[in-house]
């Protein structure tokens, strides 16, 4: 099942380090599969208050988007982000096709049950 690394970033310093991260993090992606879907087009906000910058990435299953941001070259230039940028980063799965709502209710009982 495919996994998606998701970032929100916000007071990003477009800066030498920003251009030198974003100049070097398609060549760690590849390895893992992993390809940008979103990449801080700015929202339209429809309820509530976003800020910063949303970035969703998508890897072919968890353990190829955990190997990709443990990998020594994404490491390598990670700090160039870190110090220029504040931020969130998760890992998530996403959901089979067939998936519909009421299928958390499922997820929800079963865990309860447990």
């Amino acid at each position: 099942m495919a996994s998606y690394a998701i970032g929100r970033l916000r007071d990003v310093r477009l800066g030498p380090q920003i251009v030198a991260y974003l100049e070097r993090i398609d060549a760690t992606l590849a390895p893992f599969g992993g390809r940008f879907l979103i990449h801080g087009d700015p929202p339209e906000v429809l309820e509530g208050a976003w800020t910063g910058d949303l970035i969703v990435i998508a890897f072919p299953d968890r353990t190829q988007a955990r190997a990709w941001y443990a990998s020594p070259a994404y490491r390598a230039i990670l700090p160039l982000r870190t110090g220029n940028s504040v931020g969130d980063v998760i890992l998530i799965d996403g959901v089979c096709e067939t998936h519909r709502a009421v299928d958390v209710l499922k997820s929800a009982a079963s865990e309860s049950a447990a």
